[in-house]
């Protein structure tokens, strides 16, 4: 694998994939291997199909998931070993469009209140404050944050793009706490790895995964709840006060004014400004229902 694993990083970083896709890539083609315990390039459409089977059967993973996963396995056939793929033999499954959990202002400050530590509280705070997505948060540079201009560089987020975010002045108060409390200050990453969050390298993306799932099981939140929700409570409560969909969809690096549309069906100022028709039929009285 340690050859064939070569190509294939050397093919994702010329076309200059996200590192969060190469990683990703990367762990399905070898997930994949260890499943039929032979190399890959050894492995046909037959053991795909079986495999997609199984991600549904027994992973039980979503339909974003597995397209994800297939189109890991297409790019090493079709990229690393210049293998021709058939869509009729490993048809990708049908999009399942799901509106995303929504926490209301409220439930957002008893999630972040219930933090487990002080950095796990500035991670939530970050990521509601901003928008972001956890690995972009988790990739922040201490020189990301500009306090003269009120805001916050994303470099290389998804699909390569750079953006700036909202900086509020609570969260800019809660960065410099944080920065306060570190033993060890750091000359690059705005939030180190390692125990003591003095490492050389960022904090993995599951660190900020288990900061969100702590929190919400420690404030007694049963909705399904992960980092990516707080960047739908972001969107969604910005359209409530008044934002336009415009500066909503810059904001988040949507590239498509279509994904940031979907927080429409989420706002309940949206929602509420339409009455329903039932409102206006004029429908006999209770006492006169059963004559």
């Amino acid at each position: 694998m340690t050859h064939l694993r070569k190509m294939m990083l050397e093919e994702l970083q010329r076309r200059n994939y996200a590192e969060t896709t190469i990683d990703c890539y990367i762990r399905t083609v070898e997930d994949f291997s260890r499943r039929f315990h032979l190399p890959p390039d050894r492995l046909g459409p037959r053991h795909i199909r079986e495999y997609q089977a199984e991600l549904f059967q027994k992973q039980k993973l979503t339909a974003s998931t597995v397209r994800q996963r297939l189109a890991a396995l297409r790019f090493f056939y079709t990229k690393t070993l210049r293998k021709a793929w058939s869509i009729e033999e490993t048809p990708y499954p049908k999009k399942v469009r799901r509106l995303p959990t929504i926490l209301s202002p409220e439930e957002v400050a008893q999630l972040i209140d219930a933090a487990l530590t002080p950095y796990h509280h500035t991670l939530l705070m970050t990521l509601y404050a901003t928008g972001m997505r956890r690995a972009e948060l988790a990739r922040l540079k201490v020189s990301d944050v500009d306090s003269k201009r009120m805001v916050i560089h994303v470099q290389g987020g998804k699909g390569r793009k750079d953006r700036d975010v909202l900086l509020s002045p609570k969260l800019l108060e809660e960065l410099r706490e944080h920065w306060r409390r570190l033993r060890r200050k750091p000359s690059v990453w705005l939030f180190p790895g390692n125990r003591h969050h003095s490492g050389d390298r960022p904090i993995d993306t599951k660190t900020v995964w288990h900061a969100c799932k702590e929190a919400a099981k420690r404030a007694g939140i049963k909705k399904d709840l992960h980092p990516h929700t707080l960047r739908h409570c972001f969107a969604t409560h910005l359209l409530e006060a008044g934002a336009d969909l415009r500066t909503i969809q810059i904001l988040l690096g949507h590239g498509d004014l279509r994904e940031t549309t979907v927080y429409l069906h989420l706002s309940e100022r949206h929602l509420h400004a339409t009455a329903s028709p039932l409102d206006s039929l004029k429908l006999k009285d209770k006492q006169h229902r059963n004559e």
